[in-house]
């Protein structure tokens, strides 16, 4: 008999928690990403607690799982439900320190989930100065994906004050974003 699909992505969640094997748990939570991706599983996943899954990974050791909750979350926040839930559970902070991360995928989800989690109500957080400051030295990357990422977040989402703010403050000092705390 075929499993329906809340019970495969339960069965999913169960085998992530109940593993020791962290090859194991990348693979599920690989899984888990990729069936953020469609809108028929949104519902599920918020159920079964993927959201807040997704967001305590942000903080994890390993970068694979980083980058696949990373990824999970980018593709889960277009759904407005997901977007309010992931604003409420104060997910913008570790999303921010997921662009120190030494993986482009990472970064380049962590700067589309920002733009997606943009609203007027949380503008203030997802384009802070650090953020702007960060986009603006990724737009001089030498990786075309980021650089271009970058400039579109930059263009459409902050103000030219922003801009204009973060470009004097990175002339006299080298603060940016603070590195994913231990």
């Amino acid at each position: 008999m075929e499993l329906g699909r809340l019970e495969y992505l339960q069965a999913l969640v169960t085998e992530f928690q109940a593993t020791d094997s962290s090859e194991a748990k990348e693979q599920v939570l690989a899984n888990l990403a990729n069936f953020a991706y469609d809108p028929k599983n949104y519902e599920y996943l918020r159920q079964l607690q993927v959201l807040d899954l997704f967001l305590d990974m942000l903080t994890e050791e390993s970068e694979t799982l980083v980058e696949f909750a990373m990824g999970g979350l980018c593709n889960l926040c277009l759904d407005r439900a997901n977007k309010d839930y992931i604003l409420e559970a104060n997910g913008v902070e570790p999303i921010i320190n997921c662009l120190s991360s030494s993986s482009e995928e990472t970064v380049m989800s962590a700067v589309t989930t920002l733009m997606y989690l943009t609203t007027p109500q949380s503008r203030q957080q997802t384009t802070a100065l650090p953020v702007v400051e960060c986009m603006l030295r990724f737009s001089l990357s030498a990786s075309r994906r980021l650089s271009n990422l970058a400039t579109v977040f930059l263009e459409d989402y902050c103000t030219p004050q922003q801009v204009e703010e973060a470009r004097n403050l990175s002339k006299h000092t080298a603060v940016g974003i603070p590195l994913p705390k231990d």
